[in-house]
């Protein structure tokens, strides 16, 4: 079947200035982009005053844990109603594969974050869902899921033979197509590792040609990851700390949101942008100034390394509570920064609330409240947390040629959903529109400049042989609503994935007609249907 996509303003995502055109698709590919196609087709769509794009690419996802769902619609709509058809994922340490099927901990991986199901290999997880993806999946292995499969959340370096397992799971992956590694500095299990683990497994990725993205341990001036006495922001140590890693390791290095967490951090926006250009790293950030997170994300590593009943005895409650006070008054934040997103059904009336209010309510002193809900929710509850960065930050890295355009939300079960679910690559757009920077230069970073970083074939612009991922909307019509945070946005008229529609005039059509983007790779025992995806 050959559809038409006549008369749209064309901006094939190479950055070139638009252009108004047609596009033909046949089946998955594109056939033809040009001012007139003259050739017949089945269905011609009017695209006139309409923008038409390859489809956009989010650079920072976690939604592989989501297809495993039994309503995998839920989890992925919110992303195709915002134009999104491909998402790269495993970040942040975060995969749900790279364990054995017979780990005793693989019921852990995602920490408190996600639930990976029924984990096992990375060859598993593509023969079980290669025939059940709403949109394409570009996969990451991340070292926390490989080390919580190998040792859980224990604290102490892994054994030579628990490291050769790491490798090994590394090595499968990568030989059967995964586009890199992921590291989580600033989570359980990724805080424990010693520097040498971090470069070993970062080295395997390098092997095979891999990509490596980085949670760095610290995104603020300060942080609970590096002892408070220091010589220069614990950003900028993080990120030294990141470099020294890939450095060592010779893979290629991309930086996991470029945020800079607290009122304080903000003034070093500038010299993060300084170190990254000298370095040439890419970076990846969200349209909003705040993020999602689990509520021991502000907690040092030596208390969460702590039995349960010595982080309740009076010394380390001191010497917690006095770390936590010099840090917040340091970073410039408090604990009206922390809405609590979900704590479980038990505790429904704290969602949306933030812990200085219920702090309040309670006629606690704030520091107090937030310990108890750390131990009310075993360490699991989620929070919305602001001052990620401020407006004009977020202006300046979106005009960044370093910079590439992600989500990093996901839609929950319950409690207050994050924004970026359902609202950031328009607001992108929009923001765009009130900076006067140019469509191309936007639609470039959520397209081919993504495509081309991460190595993603036949994906990211509107050219013939590439597949006919394509996102059609009216620039005019683009609006969000940032008071409810779970609702879609308008404006977008057509969503294609793989020469399949999704979403036309806002009416979305379930189709699993994604494929997983896994790199080119030698007969190496890749599944037969990943090798098609990446022709």
């Amino acid at each position: 079947m050959k559809i038409l996509l006549r008369g749209g303003n064309i901006v094939d995502g190479t950055g070139a200035p638009a252009f108004v055109g047609d596009v033909l698709i046949e089946g998955e590919k594109i056939l033809s982009v040009a001012p007139t196609i003259e050739q017949q087709a089945d269905q011609v769509v009017d695209c006139f005053g309409l923008y038409v794009c390859p489809g956009f690419i989010d650079a920072h996802s976690h939604n592989d844990f989501y297809i495993d769902k039994n309503n995998p619609e839920k989890y992925f709509q919110p992303f195709i109603k915002q134009g999104i058809t491909t998402q790269v994922t495993g970040n942040c340490g975060f995969s749900p594969f790279g364990v054995s099927a017979e780990s005793a901990y693989k019921d852990n991986l995602g920490g408190a974050l996600f639930h990976a199901g029924d984990a096992g290999s990375f060859r598993s997880f593509i023969e079980k869902f290669r025939d059940s993806l709403p949109v394409n999946i570009a996969p990451l292995i991340g070292h926390g899921s490989v080390r919580t499969g190998i040792s859980g959340s224990a604290a102490e370096p892994l054994s030579n033979q628990q490291l050769e397992q790491m490798q090994a799971h590394v090595e499968e992956a990568m030989e059967l197509g995964a586009i890199g590694g992921s590291l989580g500095l600033m989570y359980e299990p990724g805080i424990f590792a010693p520097h040498d683990e971090l470069v070993a497994f970062s080295k395997q990725v390098a092997k095979h040609g891999g990509i490596l993205t980085v949670h760095p341990r610290a995104c603020s001036k300060i942080a609970m990851g590096y002892p408070l006495l220091f010589s220069k922001p614990h950003i900028e140590i993080a990120l030294d700390e990141v470099v020294k890693i890939a450095s060592e390791a010779g893979v290629k290095l991309h930086y996991s949101h470029l945020i800079h967490v607290g009122r304080a951090t903000w003034k070093f926006s500038d010299k993060m942008l300084e170190k990254l250009h000298k370095l040439g790293i890419t970076y990846d950030i969200y349209a909003f100034c705040h993020g999602a997170s689990v509520i021991t994300v502000i907690l040092p590593a030596w208390y969460l390394g702590l039995p349960p009943e010595k982080r309740s005895s009076k010394f380390t409650l001191f010497k917690l509570k006095l770390i936590i006070n010099i840090t917040r008054k340091l970073l410039g934040m408090d604990f009206d920064d922390f809405t609590v997103a979900d704590m479980g059904p038990e505790y429904t009336q704290y969602q949306g609330k933030n812990i200085a209010q219920l702090a309040q309510q309670s006629g606690v002193s704030k520091i107090d409240k937030y310990i108890e809900l750390v131990n009310a929710s075993n360490g699991t509850a989620r929070l919305i947390i602001g001052s990620y960065n401020n407006e004009q930050i977020v202006g300046k890295l979106m005009d960044d040629e370093l910079s590439m355009l992600m989500t990093d939300a996901w839609v929950e079960e319950t409690g207050v959903q994050n924004s970026a679910c359902f609202q950031c690559f328009p607001r992108f757009l929009i923001k765009a529109k009130e900076l006067k920077l140019p469509v191309e230069k936007i639609v470039h970073k959520m397209t081919g400049k993504t495509a081309e970083r991460f190595e993603l074939p036949g994906r990211g612009e509107l050219r013939p042989g590439y597949f006919a991922d394509i996102t059609v909307f009216d620039y005019d019509k683009l609006s969000v609503n940032p008071e409810v945070p779970d609702e879609s946005p308008e404006g977008f008229r057509l969503v294609m994935i793989n020469g399949k529609t999704v979403l036309e005039d806002g009416k979305y059509t379930p189709a699993p007609c994604g494929q997983f983007v896994l790199r080119k790779v030698g007969e190496t025992g890749m599944p037969q249907a990943s090798k098609e995806a990446v022709l």
